[in-house]
């Protein structure tokens, strides 16, 4: 089998509550990239990327198209089921930059799935859960607001909730609080500063909501409370509440220094930081062997992301999922059928070969181009 074409298409993904907002940053839609790689055997192939904005982490969606635009010539004639061989070309090709190369990797293993008759969870390791805990993203806003809307979300059957901070740490602190008073108990209060913190302010925001976990019965999580990973662990130093690393953890030795420094006791794993699911997997097998818990998600996304991250989470053991994210429940717009299915705080990735998705081609438009 060969890469006998490669299409990209963009998209944009408005919310439905109208904005997504965290540290200082704030959006109404996003821009997502969707590949498709077609082959000289009728089967195509279907990954997305989509950066959370142009100053979240080092990637930006007009850089995912120009780097796909660079190397996607290159890959024509290459065989998509060799997933490690597409992998080393792509960084030959282009140094750094994994966003860029992870909706093509996506692309090869829907590929992959489809020749095989498998979904991709039976080749990432199995069906090992049947389905996976959803976190709900209490986006920053107005402490009160963000309080009402657990009680929302309750109705949905969430129990973990990813509340972000990271703006003002005396108003951080009321939302701590108040969003804290209108859990159940045994919910999980997952405060995620997307390092918008300085470590003296962090500090401070921990010491101040110490207590709250035993004074309302739920569990309480730090997530990425500053930009560096020494930051962070001074941070962790500082506090006996969990700690949880996203946006420092970009490699496998990142993850070992973590480790080895006892700087978290989770990490969160975005397929498209770390460059696609191949990569994505050999993270995931690592943490498992270290008995380090992940939340399994992706920067941002639609039905395609989401699938891939239903994907690798269901062939995680449950034991070492914490949660994940159904970033295509968040929009106004589906860009596929076929999406995981959403239930009571859960999710189910598709039985169907491959990623299991169908894009839309009335929603995604003409490509924007095709080599």
């Amino acid at each position: 089998m060969k890469i006998s074409r490669i299409s990209v298409y963009q998209v944009d993904l408005p919310m439905k509550e109208g904005s997504y907002s965290w540290s200082t940053q704030s959006f109404a839609a996003f821009d997502s990239t969707v590949v498709a790689i077609e082959t000289d055997e009728g089967i195509t192939g279907y990954g997305e990327t989509c950066p959370l904005g142009p100053s979240y982490l080092a990637a930006y969606a007009e850089g995912a198209r120009a780097g796909i635009a660079r190397i996607a010539p290159n890959l024509i004639g290459q065989n998509p089921m060799e997933l490690e061989c597409i992998n080393d070309r792509m960084d030959l090709l282009l140094k750094g930059h994994p966003y860029v190369k992870s909706a093509i990797d996506m692309a090869c293993w829907d590929i992959l799935g489809k020749a095989t008759g498998q979904p991709v969870y039976s080749l990432l390791g199995g069906k090992r859960q049947e389905q996976v805990k959803l976190f709900k993203v209490i986006s920053r806003t107005d402490p009160d607001i963000m309080a009402d809307k657990v009680a929302e979300y309750h109705e949905l059957g969430f129990q973990q909730f990813q509340m972000k901070v990271g703006e003002d740490p005396t108003t951080d602190i009321e939302r701590f609080k108040k969003v804290a008073a209108a859990m159940r108990p045994g919910d999980v209060m997952d405060a995620d500063a997307n390092t918008g913190w300085s470590q003296h302010d962090a500090i401070r925001v921990v010491d101040a909501v110490k207590n709250l976990g035993s004074d309302h019965n739920i569990r309480v999580y730090i997530e990425q409370p500053c930009l560096s990973y020494e930051e962070c662990l001074n941070v962790r130093r500082h506090t006996n509440l969990p700690m949880i690393l996203d946006e420092c953890m970009e490699s496998l030795s990142v993850l070992l220094r973590g480790y080895h420094d006892g700087a978290m006791d989770l990490i969160n794993l975005k397929i498209n930081r770390m460059g696609g699911l191949t990569r994505s997997r050999q993270v995931r097998d690592l943490c498992i062997s270290l008995g380090i818990v992940m939340t399994i998600e992706d920067s941002w996304g639609g039905e395609i992301a989401t699938s891939a991250i239903a994907h690798l989470a269901q062939s995680t053991p449950e034991r070492f999922h914490f949660q994940s994210s159904a970033f295509h429940d968040y929009h106004t717009v589906a860009i596929a059928s076929g999406g995981p299915i959403v239930d009571g705080g859960y999710m189910m990735a598709s039985d169907a070969p491959g990623l299991g998705v169908d894009p839309d081609l009335g929603v995604l438009g003409l490509p924007l181009f095709t080599v």
